[in-house]
């Protein structure tokens, strides 16, 4: 496996943006579909090599079936972020957004020539992976969320604040409310998973949310997995095994 960190300065957030990419040894030649994978709250771009989960990937990587672009967060500087007001925190998730859309995906896109981008994360990360794939579904063709917490006035992100960089970084506001027919035929034609298991503290925002996009005709599985399944790295490893 081919392990590469980059580090480069991101017009859209202002700062150094630091990123490991996980590729078969010969990626120019078979570089698989790319992948971008968040971590989870206020995590770092490591974590997903800390935490094992590319070692549980690393046959498919190694196959050149995938090829992982583990980016960094600003969750910090978002919606963590309590020394500022809910309208700062929501500014910088929507820079953090086009940061993804135009700085990352063209640098994927000038490494892979796979013409799919799918995105994945664990927990909050999930919430990215979704909200990225959903927010841009001309950029995205899916994404894999594990365990994904997608409620953000009930974890008290915002506090009844609401403005229109919330509204668009929140699938469960915007997702009702899309009428716009390319749009959604857009989002039909993609692939969309969502999995949880029956002892995850995100099992009913999981639920609610493929609750939503089913209503619009948006095709989502829904995976709720049993076997004392819950909130941690060990599950996320199997799911990403079994979904990616």
């Amino acid at each position: 496996m081919r392990r590469d960190y980059y580090r480069q300065h991101s017009g859209e957030l202002g700062r150094d943006m630091e990123m490991l990419v996980y590729s078969r040894w010969d990626a120019a030649a078979n570089p698989g579909l790319p992948v971008i994978v968040f971590p989870t709250s206020q995590g770092r771009f490591y974590e997903f090599e800390d935490r094992r989960m590319v070692d549980a990937l690393a046959g498919k990587i190694d196959a050149g079936e995938i090829q992982l672009y583990c980016v960094d967060s600003v969750d910090s500087e978002s919606w963590y972020n309590r020394n500022v007001g809910p309208d700062w925190r929501v500014a910088r998730q929507e820079q953090y957004a086009r940061y993804i859309a135009n700085e990352v995906v063209p640098f994927i896109k000038y490494r892979n020539w796979n013409p799919k981008i799918i995105t994945t994360g664990c927990s909050f990360g999930g919430y990215h992976a979704l909200n990225l794939a959903l927010k841009y579904p001309w950029i995205f063709s899916g994404c894999l969320s594990m365990s994904g917490a997608f409620d953000m006035e009930k974890l008290g992100f915002l506090g009844g604040y609401h403005d229109q960089n919330a509204y668009f970084n929140i699938p469960m506001n915007y997702v009702p409310n899309l009428h716009d027919g390319h749009t959604l035929d857009r989002m039909r034609q993609n692939t969309y998973v969502l999995a949880t298991g029956v002892h995850d503290q995100c099992w009913e925002d999981n639920e609610r949310m493929a609750a939503i996009m089913r209503n619009k005709g948006i095709p989502v599985q829904l995976h709720v997995w049993g076997d004392n399944t819950g909130h941690d790295w060990p599950w996320w490893q199997r799911m990403a095994q079994q979904y990616l």
